[in-house]
């Protein structure tokens, strides 16, 4: 049996939910924001303020949410098709990637004011941004890598990569950053000193990858798949594929906890995903936490050992809601 029709056999022998009382992780809060069922998009976090961003992107803003007093403080408008949020918390800057005319706008990280528009061709979507270089990553249309300085906002590079980018994370103690491409079915290396791709390497396991996340002790990257629904363990060295599990379908965002050896998956499917580590090449799912169909972005804040996913407005329910969740040891 083939590694892909093995994966797609496994997946139908997933765990059943796990009941709420014995889960690894619990719901300890449920903030309510504004706006009309839809998609919701990335999230990140300015953990001295304590502070959620997330771009809604069905409502076109940028809420900013108050995870101390548990409710929404504001909502920047007028970011049509919002996708992408960095927080550079040393330069308190927030980035936006807006799929919507390849947009790239700056903002003050204490009051939320406009600092700068940077254009790209189209399409903005996932932004990064890397302190040890200080520079700021854009996946853009068509196949292509900006790279801006944090500082000046001037635009250093612009990668020409092989496919459309989806997923990508920076190394925070070597100058590396991996992106996955769904089609052609890839990982790439890019080097953040010189900002050239260092390393292309296949995935034949599966294809559709969107998140990914990394090992850093271990050497190890992960990508979220759709196409079948896995996640794909690689050597960050070699790019060798060494393993994969099955998850649920529709994953959107991929954490890895490396003081309680988990991976969180979030997928759309109605499931986060928990994936247990024995070493650095075994791996198996343990456990599935009901949330709702679609709810599969998130960010996972290892400092806090919280989850935050974001959830569409369900049929009865006032907007959008953020759900928090404390991972238990």
């Amino acid at each position: 049996m083939s590694m892909r029709y093995a994966l797609a056999f496994i997946a139908g022998v997933m765990p059943a939910a796990t009941p709420a009382a014995d889960a690894p992780m619990e719901l300890t809060q449920t903030i309510v924001l504004k706006g009309k069922a839809g998609k919701l998009d990335h999230l990140a976090l300015d953990a001295k303020r304590d502070r959620l961003f997330l771009a809604n992107t069905v409502n076109g803003t940028l809420d900013i949410v108050d995870l101390k007093a548990n409710k929404l403080l504001k909502q920047v408008v007028g970011q049509t098709g919002i996708q992408g949020v960095a927080y550079a918390a040393g330069l308190d800057k927030l980035f936006v990637g807006l799929g919507s005319g390849g947009l790239c706008n700056v903002f003050d990280g204490a009051d939320y004011k406009p600092l700068k528009t940077i254009k790209f061709t189209d399409d903005a979507d996932n932004v990064r941004y890397d302190p040890a270089s200080g520079q700021v990553y854009v996946a853009h249309a068509e196949k292509s890598l900006g790279v801006i300085d944090a500082r000046t906002f001037a635009i250093k590079a612009d990668l020409t990569l092989p496919g459309a980018a989806e997923g990508f994370q920076i190394a925070k103690n070597r100058p590396k950053l991996y992106l996955v491409i769904p089609s052609p079915s890839q990982l790439l290396a890019i080097d953040t000193k010189s900002n050239e791709i260092k390393g292309t390497y296949p995935i034949a396991s599966a294809a559709g990858g969107h998140p990914l996340a990394l090992d850093e002790d271990n050497r190890r990257v992960f990508v979220g798949c759709r196409q079948p629904a896995a996640i794909v363990v690689l050597d960050a060295e070699s790019g060798k594929e060494i393993t994969s599990v099955a998850i649920p379908q529709d994953v959107d965002d991929l954490f890895f906890d490396a003081k309680r050896k988990r991976l969180y998956a979030s997928c759309g499917e109605g499931f986060i995903a928990i994936v247990r580590q024995s070493d650095a090449d075994h791996y198996a799912l343990s456990e599935k936490i009901a949330t709702v169909a679609k709810a599969k972005t998130s960010l996972f804040d290892a400092d806090s050992g919280r989850l935050f996913l974001a959830v569409p407005r369900q049929p009865g329910k006032e907007g959008p809601e953020i759900r928090v969740y404390r991972v238990r040891d």
